[in-house]
């Protein structure tokens, strides 16, 4: 064999040896199946080019005001908190709660709980950071101050409150899908999780603090 039919050899193996270019790397994926590839490969490939296709991007939610993530890192640890006995209104975490509102006594705790949860995060509810026991004080006292987000135009954020009639609690986040999962004092008699579809089940609005 002569040089040049040597070189000749050596060079179309180089060549096929040679890594193919990024261009031809990245459009691997959407090529035809190699003719020994199974048909369920084929069909699983496809299914999942589809599926991804035709996904709709999660919108995540805001990150929250620094006082509604200092809210969320005060109630996280107190989820299982319940009356004792069930029925009461009360226990003895449940009286500290109290504590962040002036002239509370035993009685519905919702509101006392994120008075509390305020409070802890140095962003304590009312003109006088008095806290509220009744849930209608709350909110009028968020539509005052210019913090209440009626339900239907809002875009709740983590650390928000999201009231409904007679009822309150805290969105802890919401899901790319708008449903929103919250942590709420005297809910079934305890401090509870709770998830709710992309109408906060029904709530009338959301209050975001500072």
């Amino acid at each position: 064999m002569s040089v040049e039919a040597v070189l000749s050899r050596i060079a179309s193996l180089q060549g096929a040896l040679a890594p193919p270019p990024v261009g031809a790397r990245a459009a691997a994926p959407h090529a035809a199946p190699a003719a020994g590839a199974t048909a369920g490969a084929s069909t699983f490939a496809g299914a999942l080019q589809g599926a991804t296709a035709g996904a709709a991007p999660l919108a995540p939610a805001g990150a929250g005001t620094g006082a509604g993530q200092g809210m969320l890192a005060a109630v996280r640890g107190e989820v299982g908190q319940a009356e004792m006995p069930p029925g009461s209104n009360d226990s003895p975490r449940i009286a500290q709660y109290r504590q962040a509102t002036a002239g509370a006594g035993v009685g519905p705790w919702c509101a006392y709980f994120v008075s509390w949860a305020a409070r802890q995060a140095g962003a304590p509810l009312g003109d006088a950071g008095q806290g509220f026991g009744r849930v209608d004080d709350v909110w009028a006292w968020a539509e005052r101050s210019g913090k209440a987000m009626l339900a239907a135009t809002a875009q709740p954020q983590p650390g928000d409150l999201v009231v409904w009639d007679e009822h309150i609690g805290i969105v802890e986040s919401v899901a790319g899908d708008g449903s929103v999962r919250t942590i709420e004092g005297n809910s079934s008699d305890s401090v509870a999780r709770r998830t709710y579809g992309r109408d906060g089940g029904g709530a009338i609005g959301y209050v975001r603090i500072g």
